[in-house]
């Protein structure tokens, strides 16, 4: 009878065991398929160098008035904190390539959190924004 029991016990354990593993593995996957893609932090010479190239799109998610007080070089503005944001966002094109910034990078890390969610494909934050922008003397645009 005793060795019933243990016989039991190991059955027991294999199968929480592989009901653990089961319902890990579906929730790793379920949470890889609910974003198309990931966001890449960046400093300030590698965001200066992304935004360079062909085809990035430069997305200054400050309020109106901080951007218009300067803002980098052909960068379009959609406030992240407003309420037409995720409306706005939804009707860029998904498979473009995104360089997100704010003031300190708290702002755009929701922004491309947000996008992500969204399905945009290739996004990169800038880590810390305007604070580091600026402090490295690099250019600004005043509109």
């Amino acid at each position: 009878m005793r060795i019933g029991n243990e016989m039991r016990m190991r059955l027991r354990k294999k199968t929480v065991l592989g009901i653990v593993a089961l319902a890990t593995g579906v929730l790793v996957l379920s949470g890889c398929s609910s974003s198309s893609g990931s966001v890449t932090s960046m400093d300030v010479p590698s965001f200066s160098k992304k935004i360079q190239e062909a085809g990035v799109i430069t997305l200054d998610v400050r309020t109106r008035g901080e951007f218009s007080q300067g803002h980098i070089a052909s960068a379009i503005n959609i406030d992240v904190e407003a309420e037409t944001f995720k409306n706005e966002v939804s009707k860029l094109d998904k498979t473009k390539t995104y360089a997100v910034y704010c003031q300190s990078g708290r702002r755009s890390a929701i922004a491309t959190d947000e996008m992500k969610k969204l399905g945009f494909e290739y996004l990169f934050n800038f880590s810390n924004g305007m604070n580091d922008w600026m402090s490295q003397g690099m250019g600004l645009v005043v509109s």
